[in-house]
């Protein structure tokens, strides 16, 4: 089991695009359908794979492009450190106050870990100033736990793009 990681920043009106993050449905619609509605099913089931939104359901960045992968870890430790890293870079933009104290990122960080080395997934997401949206997610992959049918982008010991792979911090 190892981990991947994934950041998205990005306008809020983009974020709000879900049918661009929600799996297209796995029965096409019936022949017969309003052409509209089945070309609007093959623009989704197109888009939803390679669009670099982030997934309503956390596991589904599995799908994504491999070059979408920011880090891979196989110790649940180091995926957290990431995880702090990117929130600590961010918080000085969120657009709330909560999140941006040295407390509230330690709890949020002590909880992503607790999930990870349960074998589960996490993805934090914070409204930035401008209106923009962060989302931030650790997805365990080999298998996933919700989703074990899904492949794995990037084995472990294979080198990720632009030199990205297995950072070693600590939390």
């Amino acid at each position: 089991m190892h981990h991947h990681g994934y950041l998205w920043v990005g306008p809020k009106e983009r974020f709000d695009d879900e049918a661009l993050r929600r799996p297209p449905h796995p029965e096409p619609p019936p022949a017969g359908s309003k052409p509209e509605l089945i070309q609007r099913y093959r623009e989704v089931a197109a888009a939803f794979v390679t669009a670099d939104l982030p997934p309503l359901e956390t596991a589904y960045w599995l799908v994504k492009p491999r070059s979408l992968v920011r880090d891979t870890w196989d110790q649940t430790r180091e995926a957290a450190t990431w995880l702090r890293a990117q929130l600590a870079e961010y918080a000085p933009r969120f657009a709330s106050s909560w999140g941006r104290g040295t407390t509230e990122l330690t709890t949020l960080v002590d909880s992503a870990l607790d999930r990870l080395n349960s074998g589960g997934d996490v993805s934090v997401g914070f409204y930035l100033e401008r209106p923009a949206y962060l989302s931030v997610a650790v997805v365990t992959c080999s298998p996933n736990r919700s989703k074990p049918d899904l492949p794995c982008p990037a084995p472990l010991n294979e080198q990720l793009p632009l030199g990205r792979h297995s950072s070693r911090s600590k939390v």
